[in-house]
């Protein structure tokens, strides 16, 4: 990154914090290094929140574990809890640069979309969401990890709160992607009931996010299931 920005003019300069990195970089000596570096160059730091955002990490903003204040937060998704909404937040002095550029948006500010948002953060608020995903995340990757000593195929338990993911590996001192075998597990835990979703460069990452509502119940389900489904391999 020092290298990069060394090319760079101070107006082509940003760090993207991305929601995968927001939920799973346990690192904060990365964290702080990367911010650093951006920010002495004169460049933006942007925190992407789609998936992060509104309470899922058991912070209300992934950013907040990582002790940076973004230039700029997108987000969606969690915003507007299934209705099509989407925000970005920013400085008064970066907004300002929109004055200066024609912007057009059909339905930017609706009222129909501003009410959604509205009633979705009264939710989190009056339902304490926000405690609810860390307490039952963290007892969910709890979980995980004790599943982690049962089956060697699990390589690593990440994440923070409702977004977690399960690294599934055919050799773990390789760290070979079990590729194959994630999409078969997968299938399985379908079949009886249970959805999530893959990621990773290779496809062999288990990416946890359920509801908010969430409970130790259905987390005691889904554990199940997965060791149920891996036990059948």
């Amino acid at each position: 990154m020092q290298r990069l920005t060394a090319k760079r003019t101070v107006h082509n300069v940003s760090l993207s914090l991305s929601r995968r990195c927001i939920s799973s970089c346990t690192s904060q000596t990365y964290v702080d290094a990367a911010y650093d570096i951006v920010k002495k160059a004169g460049g933006l730091f942007i925190a992407d929140e789609v998936q992060s955002g509104f309470a899922r990490t058991g912070d209300f903003w992934g950013f907040e574990a990582h002790n940076v204040v973004p230039d700029i937060v997108t987000m969606a998704k969690g915003i507007g809890n299934g209705f099509p909404l989407g925000a970005v937040v920013t400085t008064p002095e970066i907004a300002g640069v929109l004055t200066r550029r024609c912007y057009f948006n059909t339905f930017g500010g609706n009222a129909v979309a501003a009410t959604a948002g509205l009633a979705v953060l009264d939710v989190i608020e009056k339902d304490n969401l926000q405690e609810n995903a860390s307490m039952v995340g963290s007892y969910l990757k709890g979980r995980l990890s004790q599943l982690k000593e049962k089956h060697e195929i699990i390589g690593d338990v990440r994440g923070r709160g409702l977004m977690l993911g399960v690294e599934l590996v055919s050799d773990r001192k390789l760290k070979t992607p079990a590729t194959a075998e994630t999409l078969h597990i997968m299938n399985q835990m379908k079949e009886l009931g249970v959805l999530v979703g893959k990621g990773g460069h290779f496809g062999n990452v288990f990416r946890i996010t359920p509801p908010l509502c969430f409970t130790k119940e259905d987390a005691d389900y889904l554990v199940e299931t997965m060791d149920y489904s891996m036990s059948r391999m």
